[in-house]
């Protein structure tokens, strides 16, 4: 069976609005994942970026207190998105109203009311 890393899967709704910058990929898998815990090792692999890459970048982002340490396993520190901050509440509204814009331009483009769509379940 082939490994699908998080870097195979396309953009992001995030990433199509803020781009690809090294910063900006990291935090999108925090936010896809806003449940789970990731070394810094387990990112860089995921995202095909270089650990010297992410090492900065999630010391930044758990500076900024975006990142929060969830637990260590063994030597590795894993790392969580810190939900309690104010600027990931405003981020993950971002996320949710840019989605939600998204599908109501689809739902007109394809001419379909949300009531037909929730019938065809």
């Amino acid at each position: 069976m082939n490994e699908v890393l998080y870097k195979d899967t396309g953009d992001s709704v995030f990433l199509m609005l803020v781009g690809r910058s090294p910063k900006a990929r990291v935090l999108d898998l925090f936010l896809a994942a806003p449940y789970f815990d990731f070394s810094r090792e387990e990112a860089a692999r995921e995202l095909g970026m270089s650990k010297h890459t992410v090492y900065r970048v999630v010391r930044e982002l758990e500076e900024l207190g975006v990142l929060r340490v969830s637990r260590k396993v063994g030597r590795a520190v894993m790392y969580r998105l810190n939900r309690e901050s104010p600027v990931v509440k405003k981020l993950e509204e971002l996320v949710y109203e840019l989605s939600r814009q998204i599908a109501e331009e689809e739902l007109k483009r394809t001419k379909l009311s949300p009531v037909e769509v929730a019938s065809e379940k």
